[in-house]
C-alpha cells in the first residue's frame, strides 16, 4: 500500500486564484479510504462561483481572510449565511450544500479542504457541480427551460445563458467587488469555529498542543460526520503513536517533521519527511507516530467519522496500561524495565518534548 505523503496537482488556475487536488490516481489509498482532499487559493478580488459537491467536507483556513457565502438544500430561507473567515478557522460543508467564496482582503487566502469521499462519484476525490459560469448548470440548460423556470422570455433567457463566464475562479472588477459586503469575522455563528483558538485538550510545556473539534461542541461538524484535529509540534517534540478506528488524513500546514505508519503484521509501511504543503492518509487501525523537525510542525487532519475512537500507545491513556504482570509477560522484559515503562505512561502525555527540555507538567487532558 502507497502511503508516500503527497503535494496535490493544478487543477485548475486563473487570474483570480487557483484550485489543486490530490488524485486518487496518484495515490490509490485515497480511494481505498475513501477521503478526498482539495487547497484553494484566491487572490485579492478572486471569486469561487456558487458551486456544490458530491463530499461532505471541512475547510480549514491557512491563511489569509475571506467570506463564504452557504447554503444548504433543506431550507434556504433559515440556513442561508454569508460569514467571515481567517486563519485557523474551520468551516463545515454539509453534502450537497452550496457554497461560494470571495477573498476581500489584501493578500491570498488559502483554504484546504478535507472531504470524507465515501459517497464520491470517483473514489478519492471531489467532484463539483457549478450553478453558474461556462460550465455551469444555468447555461447547460436549453433556453426554454430556462424561460418557464423563471418567467421570463426565451430571448432574456438566451442571454442569460450566452453571459455566463469563467469556469470555476473569477477575479472582480474594482467596481464588482464593491457591491460584494466585506463580512464581519469577528461576529460569533454557528458555521465557524477558530480551532486555533479553542482550548486546547492537551498542552505540554515545549511541547506542543492538540486541539480536536467534535459534533457534540459543534453541531454542524456532527452533520457532516467528521472530527478535526490541530495539532502543533514543538521543536523536535513526537506526537505519541496511536491508532483511530476510522481513516484520518492530514495536512501538513507548516514546518517539517517525520511520519512513521506501521500497518498489518506489524510492518512499518511508511518512513518518510514530511513538508509543508503536502497531505498523507493513515488507514484505519494503522498506528501512526510524528516528530518534528528543529522549525516544530502544524497539522491539521480529520478522522471520517464523528465518533470515531483513538487509541493511544504512550501516555496515561495507553492502550497498555493494564495488569504490571500482563504487561511485564507480554514485553518479556524485567520487573525493573517494566516499572519504567509503566511509570511513564501513568505520567507521561500524547506529546512528548526533546529528551533534553523535558518537561511533564501537561495542562488539560
Amino acid at each position: 500500500m502507497e502511503l508516500s505523503p503527497m503535494f496535490p496537482a493544478t487543477f485548475a488556475e486563473t487570474e483570480g486564484g487557483g484550485y489543486y487536488n490530490w488524485a486518487a490516481a496518484e495515490s490509490p489509498v485515497m480511494g481505498e479510504a475513501k477521503v478526498a482532499a482539495g487547497k484553494l487559493v484566491l487572490k485579492p478580488r478572486g471569486f469561487a462561483l456558487p458551486h456544490y459537491a458530491d463530499c461532505p467536507k471541512i475547510g480549514y483556513v491557512v491563511e489569509g481572510v475571506c467570506g463564504v457565502g452557504l447554503t444548504t438544500p433543506e431550507n434556504t430561507k433559515d440556513t442561508m449565511t454569508y460569514t467571515g473567515l481567517k486563519k485557523g478557522d474551520v468551516i463545515p460543508i454539509p453534502y450537497a450544500s452550496v457554497s461560494w467564496w470571495y477573498n476581500y482582503g489584501d493578500s491570498d487566502v488559502v483554504i484546504v479542504f478535507l472531504a470524507d469521499a465515501t459517497n464520491a462519484y470517483v473514489p478519492g476525490e471531489i467532484t463539483y457541480f457549478l450553478l453558474t459560469g461556462s460550465l455551469g448548470h444555468l447555461a447547460a440548460f436549453s433556453p426554454e427551460f430556462i424561460a418557464k423556470t423563471y418567467q421570463i422570455k426565451v430571448e432574456k433567457a438566451e442571454k442569460l445563458a450566452d453571459s455566463q463566464k469563467g469556469v470555476f475562479l473569477l477575479k472582480l472588477s474594482e467596481e464588482e467587488a464593491k457591491t460584494i459586503p466585506n463580512p464581519n469575522e469577528e461576529l460569533p455563528n454557528i458555521w465557524t469555529k477558530s480551532i486555533d483558538a479553542s482550548c486546547p485538550d492537551v498542552e505540554v510545556n515545549n511541547g506542543g498542543k492538540s486541539t480536536t473539534l467534535k459534533g457534540s461542541q459543534f453541531p454542524l461538524l456532527e452533520q457532516v460526520g467528521l472530527n478535526v484535529n490541530h495539532l502543533v509540534l514543538a521543536a523536535k517534540a513526537t506526537r505519541a503513536p496511536s491508532y483511530a478506528s476510522h481513516p484520518r488524513m492530514f495536512y501538513v500546514a507548516k514546518g517539517t517533521g517525520k511520519v512513521e505508519i506501521v500497518g498489518l503484521q506489524g510492518k512499518l509501511v511508511l518512513n518518510s519527511k514530511v513538508e509543508s504543503g503536502q497531505l498523507f492518509v493513515v488507514p484505519k487501525l494503522f498506528m501512526l507516530a510524528i516528530s518534528a523537525d528543529e522549525q516544530g510542525m502544524e497539522l491539521v487532519s480529520i478522522v471520517t467519522s464523528s465518533r470515531a475512537v483513538i487509541g493511544e500507545l504512550g501516555s496515561k491513556s495507553s492502550v497498555l496500561n493494564t495488569i504490571p504482570s500482563v504487561v511485564q509477560a507480554s514485553l518479556n522484559v524485567t520487573p525493573e524495565l517494566t516499572h519504567q515503562f509503566r511509570q511513564m505512561m501513568e505520567t507521561g502525555t500524547i506529546i512528548v518534548p526533546p529528551m533534553d527540555l523535558k518537561d511533564k507538567s501537561e495542562n488539560g487532558a
